[in-house]
């Protein structure tokens, strides 16, 4: 069993090494594919460094800026191992919580499986109040327009089966990945599961780039899809069949 593990890198100098030690450290085969998106503060040196000492390590270099969802966009295309887990360079998501990511995909139960900071008796750092609350209305919402029950819609750790995921269109090219492919799994009616993990989270001074805008767009990803996928459906349903050949 082989593990693509995919980490879009901006400006994370200050923790990069480590959180690359931590995924080159995990008891599977893993192949790790570091997405630079331009960032201006050594990352992209200290990736190209890195990439020479390890095999394991494969660097794609953005052009520019382009936000997250572009680089996973790459990164998922280029994948080769049987299961992807989406990975961010920040360390407040522990690589040691793979096993538990993977199980329900090894043991071929589930075909996507999120990690959710609400469930178990993990670690978690304690921050900011409203954070917390525009996760749950966000998460609230999703459940609504997909009809499943998500604790962590906003998660970054999320696994997939290699070809479930390389199936999905991919077209946020910033924080909207996350509702967007949310919104996409359930309405192709995939097995998700949830489970616990640890979260190690950072304020803004400490280097985190989310903000109220991103959860603004979150909101409009949740529609857009929502609406989006039901009429690609109803599209699907209303066809007439193909001619006999």
């Amino acid at each position: 069993m082989k593990l693509t593990v995919v980490m879009p890198v901006y400006n994370e100098h200050a923790t990069l090494r480590q959180a690359i030690e931590r995924v080159l450290a995990v008891p599977f085969e893993v192949e790790l594919l570091c997405i630079d998106d331009g960032s201006e503060d050594g990352s992209r040196e200290t990736l190209l460094e890195l990439e020479k000492r390890h095999p394991q390590i494969r660097v794609l270099l953005q052009a520019r800026n382009s936000g997250k969802g572009a680089a996973l966009r790459r990164g998922i295309a280029e994948a080769r191992g049987d299961f992807v887990i989406v990975q961010d360079a920040d360390l407040e998501y522990d690589p040691s919580d793979y096993k538990t990511l993977l199980d329900p995909l090894i043991q071929g139960k589930a075909d996507v499986v999120y990690g959710s900071r609400f469930l178990g008796g993990d670690p978690h750092r304690v921050l900011y109040f409203w954070h917390s609350v525009g996760n749950r209305m966000l998460t609230l919402l999703s459940n609504c327009l997909t009809n499943i029950n998500l604790t962590d819609m906003e998660t970054c750790y999320k696994a997939f089966r290699r070809v479930v995921i390389q199936s999905i269109p991919i077209e946020e090219n910033r924080f909207g990945f996350e509702p967007e492919i949310t919104i996409k799994v359930a309405k192709r009616r995939l097995r998700i599961y949830e489970v616990g993990i640890s979260y190690w989270g950072r304020t803004y001074e400490e280097g985190k780039k989310i903000g109220w805008r991103d959860g603004l767009r979150a909101v409009w990803c949740l529609l857009k899809y929502s609406w989006r996928e039901r009429s690609r459906t109803a599209e699907t349903r209303t066809a007439p069949p193909e001619a006999p050949r």
